[in-house]
């Protein structure tokens, strides 16, 4: 840990060094972030990680890094930042910092201007040591944010803001190598970190694969991590594949469904073991928006590294594909902290990022939004195709410490008795974004959640007929990475129907087993609400277990491409069922089966089912995972 942290040091220092009359520095690069954490969701959007200030209403610790100028004197400043609310022309900028120079501060407050991000005028500023602390001071706990700051000894020097001169420009001051270093050559390079991401990269490796395991966050999990709190569903342990689910089981075995399977089987080893975890540890009930502990990040990374075959990349987002010839050559991350670019180089590639980000860089064949019943044959299709998506739920609770306050927020959504929610924890269906692109609005996606979070709270807290029934609760948490649910989807040999599903077509390569309803969320519009819905209702079509082609996790166009998990070959109405994550586990397993073969026998994830589809089937039968419980 010592050295990594050193490491964080020497890279930010020597990018401040390099240029003498404008000096950068990495918001997210700061050698102490204090109580403010790095966001890198919309940056393939806005260019770069930022900085936030998540503090739920009470001010964030200050985040601190050291900088070492060329040259002492006057220096004009500049922030690149926003006001985050601005979007929807309400009153009030929540999320107001400071910029502290040896503990003073300037005299302008951020965040208070512009609905994009733009660099904000600073002034000036004497510096007269060749070492300055510099701080970031959050004033309000309200997701202040910021991405960088320049400073310029040219008082006429405006830093671009447009896509590209930006990048030009952070290239040019900052002293990282020209060219990624390589990562080393994989047999299998597995980009997106949750359960199908965890399960493909382990049970690859279990299989003698050389993998490479990319997370963009720092932890594992996705949208089971501590940071979206998403509990795990579906069923394991399905016909025709029994031990199909094992390795699922390993990573993540105490919750909600495991509760109810081990109620309907008390007699079986693992549901006793259950029972009594959950006996000992009654908070494990809770399903979604739960405590930390509930979701096991530190269990998920213990395992890969564990894994002699498997080398981990986090906090490094995959930004750029090399292809050739419809195949993958290499794919180029980014750390989001030092801004270090790194290169793998892969036989075989696995997208598990949820939103197909490797299959989109690599031009693979993909869909969003919802197809139409005369081109699908769908029952539940719209009869005319359209873009409307589930949603990104932004999950919450509160706790009873004693009394509390909040303050007003009239920059947030606002309320009546009519309209607010009376709740304590903001579950699954606290859910926004049905009519927004879940990749490119991501951030107004999340943001929205937010508003709709803290004015639902403030009116409870405040004005409310049952303000005295809250007055000593207090927010407890609240996510900041959004858990979305659908976005790109990549097409395969077969796309998945809903009449697949209804009718339990059966096809030669069925492989793991979806058994959750066909689940479609839809917003609801709440009578005198006049913002957008931030409420879903789910619409449920019940099915029997059913075994998915193989040949939907993997690319038709790109010929060295596995994916697993919510972007899998499926048509909107399809991905009801199969994006719940023990479902997404499984289909890990299988995608890391599939690459050890094709490596095996120097073919194509295609070439798995012309070919080797018997020899999948026996490890399919066998399974990569150990009991947990013995």
């Amino acid at each position: 840990m010592k050295i990594k942290y050193l490491l964080i040091i020497y890279l930010v220092i020597g990018c401040l060094t390099a240029n003498s009359q404008s000096i950068l520095i990495e918001a997210e690069s700061f050698t102490n972030t204090g109580g403010w954490v790095i966001d890198q969701q919309s940056m393939d959007q806005m260019g770069s990680p930022y900085m936030m200030a998540h503090g739920l209403g009470i001010p964030v610790e200050n985040a601190q890094t050291r900088v070492e100028v060329a040259k002492r004197g006057k220096y004009r400043v500049w922030v690149r930042t926003r006001n985050w609310v601005a979007p929807w022309n309400v009153p009030g900028a929540p999320g107001k910092f400071q910029l502290l120079f040896d503990k003073t501060p300037l005299k302008t407050t951020f965040g208070t201007t512009g609905a994009e991000w733009h660099w904000q005028d600073g002034g000036t500023v004497q510096l007269n040591r060749r070492k300055v602390d510099i701080e970031l001071h959050d004033l309000t706990g309200f997701n202040g944010r910021c991405d960088a700051i320049v400073l310029t000894k040219d008082a006429d020097f405006i830093p671009p803001n447009e896509s590209d001169a930006l990048a030009r420009f952070r290239a040019t001051h900052s002293n990282l190598p020209k060219k990624p270093t390589l990562a080393g050559e994989f047999d299998l390079v597995v980009v997106g970190g949750g359960m199908a991401g965890v399960t493909s990269a382990v049970s690859a490796a279990r299989l003698g694969c050389k993998v490479a395991l990319i997370q963009n966050r720092p932890v594992l999990g996705g949208n089971n991590s501590s940071e979206v709190r998403v509990g795990l569903s579906g069923l394991i342990f399905q016909k025709p594949y029994p031990n199909l689910g094992k390795l699922v089981d390993e990573i993540g075995p105490v919750g909600y469904w495991p509760l109810w399977e081990a109620q309907r089987d008390p007699e079986a080893e693992r549901s006793k073991k259950i029972l009594e975890v959950i006996e000992n540890n009654p908070e494990k009930k809770i399903h979604n928006a739960g405590p930390k502990s509930n979701y096991a990040d530190d269990k998920k990374q213990q395992m890969v590294e564990a894994e002699e075959n498997i080398e981990l990349f986090l906090n490094t987002h995959v930004f750029d594909a090399e292809s050739s010839g419809g195949k993958i050559i290499s794919v180029t991350g980014r750390n989001i902290v030092t801004g270090k670019e790194v290169k793998f180089k892969g036989q075989f590639f696995a997208d598990c990022t949820g939103d197909g980000n490797l299959g989109f860089l690599a031009g693979a064949d993909f869909r969003m939004g919802r197809e139409s019943r005369a081109e699908t044959s769908e029952p539940s299709a719209p009869e005319n195709p359209d873009d409307l998506v589930m949603g990104t739920s932004v999950q919450w609770y509160a706790e009873t410490p004693g009394k509390s306050s909040f303050p007003e927020c009239p920059w947030a959504v606002q309320f009546t008795e009519e309209t607010c929610q009376y709740l304590t924890r903001g579950d699954w269906d606290w859910e926004t974004g049905f009519y927004w692109n879940q990749i490119e609005d991501i951030e107004y996606i999340r943001d929205y959640g937010l508003r709709a979070l803290f004015g639902n709270w403030a009116f409870l807290k405040n004005e409310s007929k049952e303000k005295d029934t809250y007055k000593n609760y207090q927010l407890k948490w609240a996510a900041y990475i959004g858990g979305k649910r659908e976005s790109r989807r990549l097409m395969g040999d077969v796309i998945l129907k809903e009449q697949d599903l209804r009718e339990k077509t059966a096809f030669p390569d069925a492989s793991f087993t979806t058994t959750w309803t066909i689940d479609l969320h839809y917003p609801v519009a709440l009578e005198g609400f006049n913002e957008e819905p931030f409420l879903s209702e789910a619409k449920h079509v019940k099915i029997e277990p059913y075994a998915v082609p193989y040949r939907c996790l993997y690319s038709r166009n790109i010929e060295n491409l596995f994916m697993a998990g919510r972007n899998i070959s499926v048509t909107h109405v399809a991905l009801g069922t199969v994006r719940v994550m023990r479902t997404t586990g499984m289909m890990g397993e299988v995608v890391g089966m599939a690459a050890s073969l094709a490596k095996k026998h120097g073919t194509n994830p295609r070439g798995v089912y012309q070919n080797h589809l018997n020899e999948l089937k026996s490890l399919m039968q066998k399974g990569v995972g150990r009991n947990w419980y013995k």
